[in-house]
């Protein structure tokens, strides 16, 4: 009887773990609908300001013969490498925060004989990289899952003045970022120097907007200042995004499992009970036998 006593408190706590979950999964589900539409109306002015730095790099490339901009100089032997990753303030979204720790230390690995700046957002991540004793220059928590232009912009622009002074050679941003309810994808973009290569593509559209050389690239430098900025908040939201996607997903195959394991403690129980009963059975056939 003690054994059906285990089985049927197995039975009640996972019934409240499946609770717990569903209860979750549904938290997130609401959260994801919100974050998809912010991020989804972010990506439109994103998508602008990329399309106008696309055009301008390309009007001024075919009228200078190239962008004279330290923001387009690529350093093919970078000494100095900053490395920026996102990853979420809570657990609970299966590999989320993995594949984006994945991908920093194969970066690690890949400028181990540079000298390389990491930047975390996000207390998972900061909390792995403490642990394995990874020295960090900046970090900030709260703001992966509150996502915030004003500090985004704040965090970033240290390492930009960084690189403007010539401390760094190159800025590297890594985060798992949203692509649809059911995937994931970690995005690696270099967001200093600015790739011109890849910057100005023929997809670009030409509008009637008329570039003047500017001896000082200030244009140049004051808009590709602002596509960073905005490269940072929205990553931000496109993260923010793929966490509550995870999580969805982590929490809705924790709650299947947990109904699974309760179909399998309930048979387990049944089975116990009815040797139990079956034992009870013969004790008392055997105990008759006895008296006669």
């Amino acid at each position: 009887m003690a054994n059906l006593k285990d089985i049927k408190r197995k039975i009640s706590s996972v019934k409240g773990t499946q609770k717990t979950t569903r209860a979750m999964k549904l938290v997130s589900s609401a959260k994801l609908k919100r974050a998809e539409e912010v991020a989804k109306r972010s990506k439109v002015y994103a998508t602008k300001l990329t399309e106008l730095l696309n055009e301008i790099a390309e009007k001024l490339t075919n009228s200078n013969g190239g962008i004279d901009s330290i923001f387009f100089k690529e350093n093919p032997n970078p000494k100095v490498v900053d490395i920026v990753f996102i990853t979420a303030d809570k657990g609970l979204c299966g590999a989320f925060n993995h594949q984006t720790i994945k991908r920093v230390n194969a970066l690690l690995k890949k400028y181990k004989d540079t000298t390389i700046r990491l930047s975390g957002i996000g207390k998972k991540g900061i909390a792995y990289f403490k642990y394995n004793k990874v020295e960090m220059i900046n970090e900030i928590e709260n703001l992966s899952s509150s996502p915030n232009y004003e500090k985004a912009q704040g965090f970033i622009s240290k390492l930009v003045k960084d690189y403007e002074d010539g401390k760094t050679d190159k800025i590297i941003l890594v985060y798992n970022g949203y692509v649809n309810m059911i995937t994931q994808e970690v995005v690696e973009l270099q967001l200093l120097p600015v790739n011109s290569s890849e910057v100005i593509t023929k997809s670009v559209s030409m509008s009637e907007l008329e570039v003047e050389p500017d001896d000082d690239d200030t244009l140049v430098e004051e808009l590709t200042k602002k596509y960073i900025d905005y490269s940072m908040y929205y990553s931000l939201l496109n993260s923010l995004a793929a966490e509550h996607s995870a999580r969805m997903q982590a929490m809705d195959a924790a709650t299947n499992n947990a109904k699974e394991m309760v179909k399998k403690l309930t048979v387990a129980y049944n089975k116990a009970r009815q040797e139990a009963i079956t034992t009870e059975l013969i004790e008392i056939i055997s105990g008759m036998e006895s008296l006669k």
